[in-house]
């Protein structure tokens, strides 16, 4: 029997993914009076019982619309929560949906792996594109009114995404979802919402209460190298410069300052924005943070009180 070549291999893995997944994704018609019927996107099966994930961007101000799945089904949907700080919402199905997609997890993903994009644009089920993820901790800049956020981690990926693909699967070679396609970042480009701890957070919440309640500290940072003698102390390479504050935030009135690097919070390392935004949920709202930055060459210790950020 002749070797088979790479490219079946490869061909292999992608229809496989598709013919997983697609049953799996719906097109989304949104009920919106500016847009009335308009296919927006694309929604991910995530429940058994029929909640589903797609961007917040897709489903906008929209209550509720149409999900059309693959094998000619359609169900109503209503939208349970949305997060446009995450570019997330969660939508429920009345009456049958399909089994839902399996969830990976993004923060195990390498530059270079496989993936594959599956959407359902336009009410056309099977919109399939392949690539490989290009690169990793990409920052996607979201806004929901004057409140502007960076997601943290997003997933850039060469596998191309098509008009109406947001809200779609990003998925690994064994048709495990690790992210939600949320935009085009350039030709021959796109970014994904990674799932992984804090989307899961985001999701459950959604779930739950319909919206995210988030503390704020009114930091502006970016990761820099510790010296030498500090990584083994606190057994990590880097830290978070503040590069700027908040006026009369809570960094500011905890007596930050420009320049201090932030090297632990809540008892915990932080090497990273992400790291930061982890701890910057309801349960931290008006409750002490203790942070330990590095200031002129020494550790010192300040008490924040994170406040709630307000809702546009």
């Amino acid at each position: 029997m002749a070797a088979q070549s790479p490219l079946d291999a490869y061909s292999q893995i992608v229809t496989g993914v598709a013919a997983e997944l697609t049953p799996k994704v719906a097109s989304l018609r949104v009920s919106q009076a500016a847009r009335p019927g308009e296919s927006l996107g694309s929604a991910v099966v995530y429940t058994g019982d029929g909640f589903l994930l797609t961007n917040a961007h897709v489903v906008g101000r929209a209550t509720g619309g149409t999900a059309l799945f693959s094998d000619g089904t359609s169900a109503p949907f209503t939208v349970v929560g949305s997060d446009p700080l995450s570019d997330l919402a969660v939508l429920r199905a009345g009456g049958s949906a399909p089994p839902p997609a399996e969830l990976g997890e993004a923060d195990e993903l390498k530059v270079g792996q496989l993936v594959v994009a599956v959407g359902s644009p336009l009410g056309l089920a099977g919109s399939v594109t392949a690539g490989v993820v290009s690169a990793l901790g990409r920052s996607l800049p979201t806004r929901s009114g004057a409140a502007v956020r960076l997601i943290e981690d997003v997933i850039q990926t060469d596998a191309s995404l098509n008009p109406g693909n947001s809200g779609g699967a990003l998925a690994d070679a064994r048709a495990r979802v690790v992210g939600i396609n949320t935009a085009v970042a350039g030709i021959g480009l796109g970014l994904a919402v990674p799932i992984n701890a804090t989307t899961r957070k985001i999701i459950s919440t959604l779930m739950q209460d319909g919206r995210v309640r988030r503390a704020f500290l009114g930091i502006v940072s970016a990761p820099t190298p510790l010296p030498s003698w500090l990584r083994q102390r606190v057994a990590s390479k880097d830290g978070l410069r503040v590069a700027d504050l908040v006026s009369g935030g809570p960094a500011e009135r905890a007596g930050l300052r420009r320049g201090d690097v932030l090297v632990a919070a809540a008892g915990k390392p932080v090497t990273t924005a992400q790291d930061l935004q982890r701890l910057m949920f309801a349960e931290a709202i008006g409750r002490p943070l203790e942070i330990t930055v590095l200031r002129n060459g020494a550790l010192v210790d300040v008490i924040a009180m994170p406040q709630e950020l307000a809702a546009a």
